[in-house]
């Protein structure tokens, strides 16, 4: 019996963002969206190259081919131009269903043109709207280092909850080979309205 995985649409289509699933033929979109400058990067994992963005692509490839990520570019809305990449990953399939009860939001990134923008904002919508009305789960999580003040600020005004922090949680992208403490924050399936209702009125200010 093979494993259960994330079952996702090729696209999740907003007004300022495109999510598009992660294929070979973005390499180059990729490392261009990577390239410039990277100082706002240190804490994320994202390619540098082209070299780097073929490994990355392979990697996350291989991982959505275990049922372990969905991996999605992010366009911007009626453009070609890829500015970044997220993903869903670590599921948890506690019920007998095909689609997971738990599943996490990360691995994002944004080239700084399109940092502080209506993009990050609609497509976390996009992705929580697809996990907690499509999928139907209980619980999303989002992490980040605990040291990345910048990102746990983010992820509090996407009206996620603090959880605290798990400590040697997860590598360190920042310092390879070491492990990272990770500052852990949900949200869960009673406030997703109350979320929902507050990521798009932020959208249409």
């Amino acid at each position: 019996m093979s494993a259960p995985s994330l079952r996702t649409p090729d696209r999740l289509v907003g007004d300022h963002v495109v999510l598009e699933r992660m294929a070979e033929h973005h390499v180059a979109a990729i490392a261009e969206a990577a390239a410039g400058d990277r100082s706002t990067y240190s804490y994320t994992g994202v390619p540098d190259g082209l070299a780097g963005a073929e490994s990355y692509v392979r990697t996350l490839l291989a991982a959505a081919g275990r049922g372990e990520v969905a991996p999605f570019v992010q366009r911007r809305a009626g453009t070609e131009l890829v500015v970044g990449c997220t993903r869903f990953m670590d599921p948890h399939f506690w019920f007998d269903r095909p689609d997971p009860d738990e599943v996490e939001i990360g691995g994002t990134w944004l080239n700084p043109a399109a940092q502080r923008s209506s993009i990050n904002t609609e497509a976390k919508l996009l992705l929580l709207t697809h996990a907690f009305e499509a999928w139907g789960v209980g619980r999303v999580a989002i992490c980040t280092d605990a040291r990345n003040a910048r990102s746990r600020t983010a992820i509090e005004r996407i009206g996620a909850t603090f959880e605290g922090v798990l400590r040697q949680h997860r590598t360190s992208y920042l310092e390879p080979g070491s492990l990272r403490d990770s500052a852990m924050f949900s949200i869960v399936a009673e406030e997703w309205p109350t979320v929902c209702a507050a990521l798009r009125h932020r959208l249409d200010q």
